[in-house]
This record gives C-alpha cells, sequence and structure tokens, in this order.
C-alpha cells in the first residue's frame, strides 16, 4: 500500500509539472542554465536544514531538490533529450553496476572495500582518473574533502592517522617562515592552502566533516558576537568606542551562553 502512494504521490508531482510547464509564464521561460543557480542555492538550505538537524526543514527542502529534478527532466523530454524515466533508470542501472556485492558475486569485508571497489568500477565505465568524478565547482572545502576521499578510495593515504599531525606541524612552519618574510604574497598564499589542505585531511582520518565543523564555528562565533553587540547597546556604548579588553570581556561572557 505504501509503495502505491508513493507512486501515486510521484504522478501528481508529475501531473503539476506537465501543468506549470504548460500554463505558468515564469515556468514556461525556464531552461537548463536559468535553474542551474536556483538549484544550487537549494542544495545550500538542504544542507543548512541538515546543519541545524531541522527534519521538517529537511522533508521540505528535498521535496525543492526533488522538484528541481522533475523540472529538468521536463526540459530534457521537450528537446527529445532524454524524460523522467531516463533518469531514474539511469541511476538503478549505475546502482546495480557498482554494487556487485549486493547484485553479484563480489564478496567485500567493509565499507572501505566497497569504496575501493566503487572507484575501479568508475574507471572501468571510463573516467581517466579517479579525480574525475570532483565537480570543477565545488567549494574549495568540500573540493578538498572529495579529492581526499578518492586518493583514499585507491589507498593512497596516511598508514597511521596519528602521522598526519606531522604534515599539518610541517605546513604550519612553512606558513610562518614564509609570513614572516613578508616578501612574497603569492607564496605565503599557496603555503596557507597546503596548511589548509593538511588540516582538512586530518579532519577526513578523524571522521570530522570539515565543512560542518567550520560552519558550527562560524554559527558560535555569530552567536557570540550578536550578544557583544547587544550587551555594548545596553550599556549606551559603541563597539567603535571601546577598547580590546572591554570587548574580551564582554566575549567572554558570551561563552556561557553558546548554543
Amino acid at each position: 500500500m505504501t509503495k502505491f502512494k508513493e507512486q501515486k504521490s510521484f504522478e501528481r508531482l508529475l501531473e503539476i509539472m506537465d501543468e506549470l510547464r504548460e500554463k505558468c509564464p515564469w515556468d514556461k521561460k525556464q531552461t537548463f542554465e536559468t535553474l542551474r543557480r536556483l538549484t544550487i542555492e537549494e542544495t545550500y538550505e538542504l544542507a543548512d536544514a541538515i546543519t541545524k538537524n531541522d527534519v521538517n526543514e529537511i522533508k521540505k527542502e528535498l521535496g525543492d531538490i526533488l522538484l528541481h529534478i522533475v523540472f529538468y527532466a521536463k526540459i530534457g523530454s521537450e528537446q527529445n533529450a532524454f524524460n523522467i524515466d531516463d533518469v531514474i533508470n539511469s541511476i538503478c542501472e549505475k546502482l546495480i553496476f557498482r554494487h556487485p556485492h549486493i547484485y553479484g558475486d563480489v564478496v567485500v569485508a567493509d565499507d572501505e572495500e566497497v569504496k575501493r571497489n566503487w572507484e575501479d568500477l568508475k574507471l572501468k565505465e571510463g573516467n581517466k582518473s579517479v579525480l574525475n568524478g570532483v565537480p570543477v565547482s565545488l567549494p574549495a572545502m568540500i573540493k578538498a574533502s572529495r579529492i581526499q576521499e578518492k586518493a583514499r578510495g585507491i589507498g593512497f593515504d596516511w598508514e597511521d592517522r596519528e602521522q598526519v599531525w606531522d604534515k599539518v606541524r610541517e605546513e604550519l612552519n612553512e606558513v610562518i617562515t614564509e609570513a614572516n618574510k613578508n616578501d612574497n604574497q603569492k607564496k605565503t598564499e599557496l603555503e596557507f592552502g597546503d596548511l589548509l589542505f593538511s588540516v582538512i585531511n586530518a579532519a577526513r582520518l578523524y571522521k570530522i566533516d570539515p565543512e560542518l565543523a567550520l560552519e558550527r564555528t562560524n554559527k558560535k562565533f555569530i552567536h557570540r558576537f550578536y550578544y557583544l553587540e547587544q550587551q555594548t547597546i545596553k550599556k549606551g556604548k559603541s563597539l567603535h568606542d571601546m577598547s580590546l579588553n572591554e570587548m574580551n570581556l564582554i566575549w567572554e561572557e558570551s561563552k556561557k551562553f553558546d548554543l
């Protein structure tokens, strides 16, 4: 009964999409290109909802993303390029091909072996490099994480995760050395990049999502800074007129109210 309801609800969405595409002036004008930016925005809104662990918002944002998938498929069908059935069958075939331990006779020991097999299968599909699947337009931190995960997938990784800290310290010392020279901004920037890459690598090895960790720190900073601003206003002062020591006192107080 549940599958029947899911099928009917999906059919309802397809019917609504057909009607909007035919009758709504805005929907009629949309193309792959005009939807692209909106899809990226919806993806970030889903990420925000996940960060907040707001299941109701997650549900809503998933609906928005599903709408975009259906919208792209509708445009594709109008161009006689592909339709929603092609989209669904394509992912079904990919999942079956990349899970031979489920749909074949391959035996795996754990999830790490699944990942290694996944990357091997991608190469068999025609990818010239395991890194080809990393989108160029990904934000740099997420891209670094994906690059490192894919390199790990073929065994290119530290033998012991504790070894990564030597690399982090090495890169930090190189940043300090280059920054203190104060004569080559480009070289200092490159060293900062190496340091950030090594820190992201450490996060991965300790099963920390660096993007999520940084976003939580961003929110913590914002919360504390709001407190600083509010307390300053209550005192009838302006941040511009306060000393750093005065601001630090309120900042330390704000930590008591961390979310």
